[in-house]
C-alpha cells in the first residue's frame, strides 16, 4: 500500500476502534468492558460487547468478583449476530478493544475474518499468536487519539 492509502486505512481503523470503545460502555461487566465491531466491504455488519446471554441477569461477576463462566466475549457476540443475519464475515475486519483470547480466536478464524485490529493486548497472547500463525493480519493501535 502507498503511504496515502496507509494513512487513510489508519484513519478508518482508528475510527472503528473508537466505535468499539463506545460500544464497550454498553457492557454491564465490572472487571472489563470490551467492545467489538465487524466491518466488511466498508460497512459495519455487526457489533458486540461482553455480557450475559439474552434472558440472563446482566450481572457478569459472581460474589467473589470473578467473571461468570457463561459470559460471552464481545467478539463472540458480534460473530453470533452475523450468524443470525444475511451477512457473513468472509474477508471482514474485526475491531476490538481487547485482543481475542484463545477460545475466541478459533471463532474469528472459523468465521472467515481476515484482519483483526485491537487496542489493548489481553494478558494471554495465545489467541493472537494462533491468528498470526493462521495468516490473519493483526494490527494493534494503542492510541485512538491519532489517525485524524
Amino acid at each position: 500500500m502507498e503511504n496515502k492509502e496507509l494513512q487513510k486505512q489508519l484513519r478508518y481503523d482508528t475510527a472503528y476502534l473508537k466505535m468499539a470503545e463506545s460500544w464497550s460502555q454498553l457492557s454491564h461487566c465490572q472487571r472489563k468492558k470490551v467492545g467489538a465491531i465487524i466491518v466488511n466491504d466498508g460497512m459495519i455488519i455487526s457489533d458486540g460487547y461482553n455480557g450475559t446471554p439474552a434472558g440472563f441477569d446482566n450481572c457478569c461477576e459472581n460474589d467473589q468478583g470473578e467473571t461468570n463462566w457463561y459470559v460471552l466475549h464481545a467478539e463472540a457476540n458480534a460473530i453470533l449476530k452475523v450468524a443470525k443475519s444475511t451477512n457473513n464475515c468472509k474477508g471482514a475486519t474485526l475491531y476490538l478493544t481487547l485482543s481475542p483470547c484463545k477460545d475466541c480466536s478459533k471463532l474469528v478464524l472459523q468465521a472467515g475474518i481476515t484482519r483483526v485490529v485491537f487496542k489493548d493486548a489481553y494478558k494471554d497472547t495465545a489467541g493472537i499468536d494462533f491468528l498470526k500463525d493462521a495468516g490473519i493480519e493483526i494490527i494493534q493501535i494503542e492510541n485512538t487519539d491519532g489517525g485524524f
